[in-house]
């Protein structure tokens, strides 16, 4: 694949930390890798935004953001409020393509959940990855709540004829819960694709040589790594 977006069920689930997962496989696997993050939120024009933090993890990354709004909100109502232009579907289509001529694989970061507005006609991360016609990864939480809202996410990408390549659980803890440990078994289930990785809780806080050396574990083989599902599902029986 060329181009990967990556989306999630909601907020703070750890797209960005599995996105730098999925950066440095790449760059551990010889490939050039560029990230795109659609619009960031809820920071000054100062601060690091998700890009900068997978470049931080991941190394030698070529980082870009389409815009930023101070207010932590949507996209399209922190433009709104900011009185700056919205990012509409086609420039995040626009620029991926423009970063895949120079680049062996593109990550675009969306913001929070798929269908989360970009601009006031509704525009938004699945409108982009179709016009890109490129496969979707679903980060979702581990524990109580997540199979109803990967299953929503799920039907969307599936109504709309989008490549749903699969599930990736944003943050496995160290002492999982019953609930946790039962999702590993029914994710797959709800989603009808596959578990496609686990990323460990706090991954964001390990020094990036540890990070570097430890992402390609994380991630299934379609994700360019070496994670099990089967192996890692027996690992932690319900």
């Amino acid at each position: 694949m060329t181009v990967l977006v990556v989306t999630g069920t909601g907020t703070e689930i750890g797209k960005t930390v599995t996105t730098a997962a999925l950066a440095a496989a790449a760059l551990a696997a010889g490939r050039s890798v560029a990230v795109l993050k659609a619009a960031q939120t809820g920071l000054r024009p100062d601060e690091r935004g998700d890009a900068d933090e997978v470049a931080r993890l991941a190394g030698a990354v070529t980082a870009r953001e389409l815009a930023r709004y101070p207010d932590p909100l949507a996209p399209a109502t922190a433009a709104r409020r900011a009185a700056l232009p919205p990012v509409r579907p086609h420039a995040i289509t626009e620029a991926a393509a423009k970063l895949a001529v120079e680049h062996d694989l593109v990550l675009v970061e969306g913001a929070g959940g798929l269908l989360v507005h970009f601009d006031d006609e509704g525009g938004n991360l699945a409108d982009a990855a179709g016009q890109l016609a490129a496969p979707v990864v679903v980060v979702a939480p581990a524990g109580l709540g997540t199979l109803n809202a990967t299953e929503l996410t799920a039907r969307e990408l599936r109504r709309r004829g989008l490549d749903f390549a699969g599930v990736v659980v944003g943050g496995w803890p160290d002492s999982p819960d019953l609930a946790a440990r039962c999702n590993l078994a029914d994710l797959p289930v709800v989603a009808g694709a596959p578990l496609l990785g686990a990323v460990p809780m706090g991954a964001g806080s390990y020094a990036p040589a540890d990070f570097r050396a430890r992402a390609a574990s994380w991630l299934a083989p379609r994700l360019g790594g070496t994670w099990d599902a089967a192996a890692f599902t027996a690992a932690h029986p319900a």
